[in-house]
């Protein structure tokens, strides 16, 4: 069955992707990508990224604004860069993009199935489909400028797109995946869900007979099925990650492992022995990334605190962190290949240990700021780092008010 696996909306911010942050999220995304096609294959990763909680937290660990339009945008290209250069060994591939890229998408997906053996026209068609269903069939108020198809080497597939509104200021991004491709017109298309920003129409085109149909399937489903069966999240215009936006148990789960002393001769955290406090809580949340089962995304703000996040949210990209959480966790992927499986698979127990501490964890609201305060305090430290925007002087000056447009987020 093809169905849209789930929406999240989203506030437009401006801003670009400094080389400094892209560089180390390429890479970092390479890394997830091999651990999660290494632990459980190409169609768990595919699952992952159609989920719109786990793709939200996915770019908050990459260091990008944690609710912000541009995460949909960055990730994807970042993922691009990171999957295509290893698609034969990975199983991967990277389609599309935003603007012009995405129109790329046909030709992309025709060259692929070339080496792959797969059905081209299968996997174009079902490409066009899903951008006309978002973008014309179903007509919500989002303008459809990013589309991106992510298929593995079996013909599986996830799209993930996004569309803008410019005049009330939010990006919509809508997720897509397919256990086999099929004809859109045998079975029926999830539902929208969202604030309704005035009629929704159906594509009368005369030429789209087969979208047509489908259409016509989604009102013969029953309503209350089709809400159950999407994953819809909506995220607030406040630049600030509150204490309101994150699971405070989970939060604080991950900052015992990270800084009580107690928990330095446990099992699974020998192999990680060494590795700074500031680190061991960014390794934490990129393990979460990669094993964490989908109830764990409900709050993908949480994942800003493994590196910070480009604007200052929470705090500054702690560059230092950064490199160093990535350093451990490619060497422990080159290790695995060589039969060498120890600190693997102490990153992998982090995230057990995390579901034993969260049980008895008692979080306290009034440390929650007064951590942030520390982190932002302690940055400089750590190569702290923001996407600041220079003028024509002198000053230093951040844009943070959405604009009607959508700006490049690269240079």
């Amino acid at each position: 069955m093809i169905t849209r696996s789930g929406q999240a909306d989203l506030p437009l911010h401006t801003g670009k992707v400094p080389q400094w942050l892209y560089e180390r999220m390429t890479r970092m995304a390479r890394a997830i990508v091999e651990a999660v096609v290494s632990d459980y294959g190409t169609s768990s990763f595919l699952s992952k990224i159609s989920d719109p909680y786990w793709f939200q937290a996915l770019g908050s660990v990459l260091g990008m604004d944690w609710h912000s339009s541009g995460i949909t945008t960055s990730v994807m290209g970042a993922l691009k860069q990171a999957v295509n250069p290893i698609s034969k060994e990975v199983g991967l591939y990277v389609c599309g993009g935003r603007g012009g890229y995405s129109r790329r998408t046909p030709d992309e997906l025709m060259k692929y199935s070339d080496k792959t053996g797969l059905d081209g026209n299968a996997l174009v068609r079902s490409s066009r489909l899903t951008a006309k269903i978002d973008n014309t069939a179903i007509q919500d108020g989002f303008q459809i400028y990013l589309h991106s198809f992510i298929i593995s080497d079996t013909g599986e597939w996830s799209v993930v797109q996004q569309g803008m509104n410019g005049p009330v200021g939010m990006a919509r991004r809508y997720h897509w995946h397919s256990p086999g491709v099929r004809s859109f017109v045998e079975e029926p298309h999830a539902c929208i869900v969202g604030e309704n920003l005035g009629k929704i129409l159906n594509l009368t085109d005369r030429n789209a007979g087969d979208t047509r149909q489908g259409i016509m399937d989604i009102t013969r489903e029953n309503p209350v099925k089709m809400i159950d069966e999407i994953r819809l999240m909506v995220l607030p215009s406040h630049h600030d990650v509150t204490y309101r936006d994150v699971d405070l148990k989970r939060l604080g789960a991950v900052l015992v492992i990270a800084y009580d002393r107690k928990f330095k001769d446990f099992e699974d955290l020998l192999l990680l022995d060494g590795l700074g406090p500031k680190t061991l809580r960014s390794l934490t949340l990129v393990s979460e990334v990669i094993h964490g089962t989908p109830s764990r995304f409900s709050d993908p703000a949480r994942f800003s605190f493994a590196n910070g996040g480009k604007d200052g949210k929470p705090f500054p990209v702690q560059t230092s962190v950064y490199d160093e959480t990535f350093q451990f966790l490619r060497r422990s992927i080159d290790k695995a290949k060589l039969g060498i499986y120890d600190r693997q698979r102490a990153i992998k127990g982090l995230v057990p240990l995390l579901d034993r501490l969260e049980q008895n964890f008692i979080p306290n609201m009034e440390h929650f700021q007064k951590y942030i305060d520390k982190e932002i305090k302690e940055s400089s430290y750590h190569g702290g780092k923001t996407a600041a925007v220079k003028t024509k002087g002198r000053k230093i000056k951040k844009r943070t008010e959405p604009r009607d447009k959508q700006l490049s987020l690269f240079s």
